[in-house]
């Protein structure tokens, strides 16, 4: 860690999902660096403990919050207990997320419903219950802004044979996103989507095994991005002048083409 001179988030309290691992793990001990205290909330207590070990190596402060947050109250809680544990709310990253990709003929509804439960239900559950205190943030912090980070994806925007419900529910994030952008404008909370491309993380495990080579053949193929890659990009958007917004940042490999 740096000096307080050298960290900009210094004071700020971040809550970051799908913080056990990939773009969320990376993304919370970026922010640790940045001077933020971070709450680490995912399903998996030993990943969390992990995470938070790192942070703290780092002369960071982070606490794990073990949560299902497609489940509203549970969202609820998680917010609640970082404020019990911090006293404030100053970033939320929704890193969370899982991708079944698979064809309509032969993919299950229970896959469909996983997506739309966790990437955007359980996006929805988190940001309704942190609106509030983003804006009271804003309004009692030296940095006068707050901001809410929503991770996307390519497929978001560029629509594939067998991604049909995951690119479903990405498109909605960022429409999601637009929209509450333009909301809180007047109450100083940035809003802002990360669209990584291809990114070697464990998302690609959970697929069927015909579907996940054919996945790993495609990634094989190119240089994937780094998690670390994803959270520089939210570092550089939280760590902007208030005067300054980053809408939306689109990172793809560099040998991606879709």
């Amino acid at each position: 860690m740096g000096t307080v001179h050298d960290q900009p988030l210094d004071g700020a309290v971040a809550l970051v999902t799908g913080a056990s691992s990939g773009i969320g793990a990376a993304t919370a001990c970026r922010l640790a660096r940045e001077g933020a205290a971070v709450a680490l909330v995912a399903r998996r207590r030993d990943r969390l403990d992990r995470v938070a070990s790192d942070i703290a190596m780092l002369g960071g402060e982070a606490v794990g919050l073990e949560a299902d947050i497609t489940e509203a109250e549970r969202a609820e809680d998680v917010v609640q207990d970082t404020l019990d544990r911090f006293g404030r709310l100053d970033i939320l990253v929704n890193a969370a997320g899982i991708m079944l990709l698979n064809s309509a003929l032969h993919t299950t509804i229970e896959e469909w419903d996983r997506m739309i439960s966790l990437n955007v239900a359980g996006l929805l559950h988190v940001t309704h219950a942190a609106v509030p205190h983003l804006i009271y943030a804003a309004s009692t912090s030296p940095r006068q802004v707050a901001d809410l980070v929503n991770v996307s994806s390519t497929a978001g925007r560029v629509a594939r044979p067998g991604s049909s419900v995951y690119g479903l529910t990405k498109s909605g994030v960022n429409a999601f996103t637009e929209s509450l952008r333009q909301e809180l404008l007047g109450e100083r909370v940035r809003v802002s989507v990360v669209e990584p491309g291809a990114v070697d993380t464990e998302l690609v495990n959970h697929l069927s095994d015909t579907v996940r080579d054919a996945a790993r053949r495609r990634i094989d193929g190119i240089e994937a991005l780094r998690p670390e890659d994803v959270a520089d990009a939210i570092g550089y958007i939280v760590t902007r002048d208030r005067r300054v917004a980053i809408n939306e940042l689109l990172v793809r490999a560099g040998d991606q083409t879709w």
